[in-house]
């Protein structure tokens, strides 16, 4: 039997990785405390619907695609599901719509040698405060170019589909568990971490230790919310600009489809304008680690990881400092804590 210390978990941040741990352990009985320092769970997987029934994601688009048949299974527990293949376009400067990622009839529109100028260079510039060279070659790769007529944005996912009742619904679920306790608006307070066992912590591993070998950066969003008195607006769910403007993209949510399970109006329809800046510019709020073409960013990351106890575990991006789409966030999640129950057996 483990005594009442061992026992003990707090998990800090009721995100995807958070989230997910906390369930899990919650199921081998340990007792599981779940505190976020914001006053919802999910994270930035955050939804909510508004004043016309339109559901919104507080934190940008967040579209569930993945082939791995583990992390389906998992969130099927928790979960129906609506069917949705997303698909995005670009706004050209003379106002014409194509087709994003790159196909073959978007290089035959702007011409196959304006590629990187129309679509990679603008938008880098924006999204990462930098140039295409000094930003990792990886980030880039994610949106290939491709060589067919895909209309898909996720072409090669075999599972495509939007949680019926939205992620808050979903996360919900999951943390329903009568060994989880769940506090928001809790901050996370170093004195208290001899009340517990162990430790799985989301928070950023730099603030965590003060900054002691100076911030590792981060690009953070501004969301611009609006709702406009017509049925629809935008021919996609979203549309990315090439301007050289401060915005990157906006969505129009009622074209995601489990927001018309909620019957939204029909007479309105809500967009969000996308605004990326340094986290420092938006009260330090940390979405995307700067995977920089030098590794400086990462050397920085393996220097705090090198000072973390043993009673301690960091996760999601701003704990392990990488870009996690949302079925990796849960795949590595899934293993993370299978591995610390098998630890403690032995």
């Amino acid at each position: 039997m483990l005594n009442n210390l061992k026992n003990r978990i707090l998990v800090v941040g009721a995100g995807i990785s958070g989230s997910v741990i906390a369930r899990y352990l919650a199921e081998k009985q340990f007792s599981v405390e779940v505190i976020d320092k914001r006053e919802h769970i999910g994270g930035n997987c955050y939804d909510y619907l508004d004043n016309n029934n339109i559901l919104i994601h507080k934190y940008g688009p967040h579209l569930f695609h993945t082939s791995n048949s583990e992390v389906i299974n998992y969130l099927s527990k928790f979960t129906e599901w609506v069917d949705y293949r997303h698909k995005v376009k670009a706004l050209l400067h003379n106002g014409a719509y194509v087709t994003l990622p790159v196909n073959q009839e978007t290089a035959r529109i702007v011409g196959h040698d304006n590629i990187i100028s129309t679509f990679f260079e603008p938008y880098t510039k924006k999204m990462w405060g930098c140039s295409i060279s000094e930003i990792n070659p990886q980030i880039l790769k994610r949106v290939p170019i491709r060589d067919d007529l895909n209309e898909l944005y996720f072409p090669d996912d075999s599972f495509q589909k939007m949680p019926q009742k939205g992620f808050t619904a979903m996360f919900k679920e999951m943390l329903d568990h009568p060994n989880i306790t769940v506090m928001l608006n809790k901050q996370f307070n170093k004195d208290s971490e001899d009340n517990y066992f162990h430790i799985f912590n989301s928070m950023s591993i730099d603030e965590y230790f003060n900054y002691c070998y100076g911030p590792l950066p981060y690009r953070s969003i501004k969301f611009h919310t609006y709702t406009i008195p017509v049925p629809q607006i935008l021919p996609c769910a979203t549309v990315n600009f090439t301007h050289d403007g401060p915005y990157t993209r906006v969505t129009e949510w009622k074209k995601i489809s489990n927001s018309a399970t909620f019957h939204p109006n029909r007479f309105k329809t809500t967009i969000t304008v996308e605004e990326p800046c340094s986290y420092t510019e938006n009260g330090n709020e940390r979405y995307y680690p700067i995977k920089d073409a030098n590794g400086i960013n990462y050397n920085l990351y393996i220097k705090y990881k090198e000072l973390i106890q043993s009673n301690m575990t960091f996760i999601g991006r701003c704990g392990t400092y990488r870009y996690l789409d949302m079925d990796d966030a849960i795949s590595d999640a899934l293993d993370l804590v299978k591995s610390f129950c098998k630890d403690i057996k032995n």
